[in-house]
């Protein structure tokens, strides 16, 4: 049986750590969060970023925009908050309305203040092998939670499933830049079980649950990104937990695996993004 990725527990020894750094950082680290329209799933996520947050001694607020927002008053307000020295960072949450050019509003964060490290001048930083203002956060994560049970890049076969600029692509471009060999599926990829069951270590952030046990090979790692909920409503992520665990070396379980590790790097970069702001 696979030994169990716990993003839970890290994420509470993390926020723990985090919460005691906070305390006598010279000042106070603010997240604003640009909330659009009134996506029930957007809200719980928003809300979360908050408590957490505060949780640890950060300041949160959340500004919000109904569905019918132009797009000059998103970047108005961007604007504002990269020159208030008050606020950390930044946070858009996505998506946004298709009225709306998610490149331009990303473009126009400060890359200082860009939480996500989505904007295109973090992402370069990060393919060109620098060292962004923030990592994404769920990659990072990903790479904790490896790192904390001693699990070896170096040298070894990564495959990707899923080339979002959220997950996907830049988990690839950060495995590769600790020495992995990477190799990046998707929607079109062909024969994609001839592909996974050569990985050592498999990530799934295609969004359905996809992955069975013949499609790994014996003590892969497995870190399974997706979350949905199945037709009996139980949360579910890409992999087929119960088959894949019998397998699998290490696993993530969903939920209580990259979820929480997730908000635990935003907090890492809310705190890293206030260090390196000079004000601490």
């Amino acid at each position: 049986m696979a030994i169990i990725l716990d993003g839970k527990k890290l994420r509470d020894k993390i926020l723990d750590d985090l919460k005691n750094k906070v305390a006598v950082l010279a000042g106070t680290p603010k997240l604003v969060v640009i909330s659009v329209g009134d996506d029930a799933a957007s809200k719980i996520y928003v809300n979360n970023k908050k408590k957490y947050a505060e949780k640890i001694g950060i300041a949160a607020e959340i500004v919000e925009y109904p569905q019918s927002v132009s797009q000059e008053v998103l970047l108005k307000e961007i604007a504002i908050l990269n020159n208030d020295p008050k606020v950390t960072a930044i946070l858009v949450q996505l998506p946004l309305p298709e009225h709306i050019d998610k490149l331009e509003i990303l473009t126009a964060i400060a890359p200082g203040k860009d939480v996500d490290g989505f904007t295109p001048y973090n992402s370069g930083l990060l393919f060109s092998g620098a060292k962004p203002y923030a990592y994404p956060a769920t990659p990072r994560g990903i790479l904790r939670l490896l790192d904390e049970y001693n699990i070896e890049l170096d040298g070894k076969h990564v495959v990707v499933v899923g080339r979002s600029n959220i997950v996907g692509k830049p988990l690839a471009q950060m495995m590769l830049n600790r020495n992995a060999t990477v190799t990046v599926c998707h929607s079109h990829t062909k024969n994609l079980a001839d592909i996974t069951k050569t990985a050592d270590i498999l990530v799934s952030a295609a969004g359905g649950k996809i992955i069975e046990d013949n499609m790994i090979k014996s003590n892969c790692v497995v870190v399974d990104v997706g979350i949905f909920r199945d037709e009996q409503g139980k949360l579910r992520g890409d992999v087929n937990f119960e088959t894949v665990s019998k397998i699998a070396s290490h696993i993530t379980p969903v939920p209580g695996g990259v979820g929480p590790m997730t908000i635990a790097s935003l907090m890492l970069n809310i705190v890293d993004l206030f260090e390196n702001s000079g004000k601490s």
